[in-house]
């Protein structure tokens, strides 16, 4: 399959474009050549970027928070296109959510902290607002920037003389690796428009 990949010099980029071509994709730099696009880049990017591959007619895989895709997203279904988005594609941070949501109905407080790396432009990130929505009962959440942090996220249940805690740490960006890939892999399967969520996937 031809990707391209926008957000190459990215953070997430620069680890993904080798990996991808490790895997057997081929990169490409224009849509013209793409049979898919993934889209690593920044809020006020990826809405334009989304819009050039629905126009193209190229199906989307989508990893940058702090937009509201479902205006695209409808466009996308109208041109029968898919449109595949995760607030996380760390398999260890879905599996997170999906605890939390379970364990939600069993405490009565809960409370969500995620920290990210202080040029992560969206707080609270994606991943704890799509945690708190999986929950349903509105946590409050914490978040913190600083240096030296890639991405972590704890949800605290308190209850009569217990406390659970359910946490997952990403330590390097390679997490993110076979999230993309499994997105790519199922790509071509997902009804038109708008898909949120790897556990979609799962």
């Amino acid at each position: 399959m031809r990707i391209v990949l926008n957000g190459r010099g990215g953070k997430v980029g620069t680890m993904l474009a080798p990996a991808l071509a490790a895997a057997g994709y081929e990169l490409v730099d224009g849509l013209a050549d793409a049979q898919a696009m993934v889209d690593f880049t920044r809020p006020e990017a990826v809405i334009g970027n989304v819009e050039a591959a629905v126009a193209a007619g190229v199906p989307s895989v989508v990893g940058t928070s702090g937009a509201d895709l479902s205006g695209v997203g409808e466009r996308a279904r109208e041109a029968g296109l898919a449109l595949f988005y995760a607030p996380n594609f760390a398999l260890g941070a879905v599996l997170m959510m999906r605890f939390a949501a379970e364990a939600a109905g069993r405490f009565p407080r809960a409370e969500i902290v995620e920290l990210h790396h202080e040029t992560k432009v969206d707080a609270p990130s994606g991943t704890a607002k799509a945690t708190a929505a999986a929950m349903g009962s509105d946590p409050v959440i914490h978040s913190v920037r600083l240096p030296g942090i890639v991405a972590h996220q704890e949800v605290l249940f308190g209850g009569p003389g217990e406390l659970l805690t359910i946490r997952h740490d990403t330590l390097s960006r390679e997490a993110f690796v076979p999230g993309v890939l499994l997105a790519l892999e199922k790509l071509p399967e997902l009804p038109p428009g708008l898909t949120v969520g790897l556990e979609a996937l799962l």
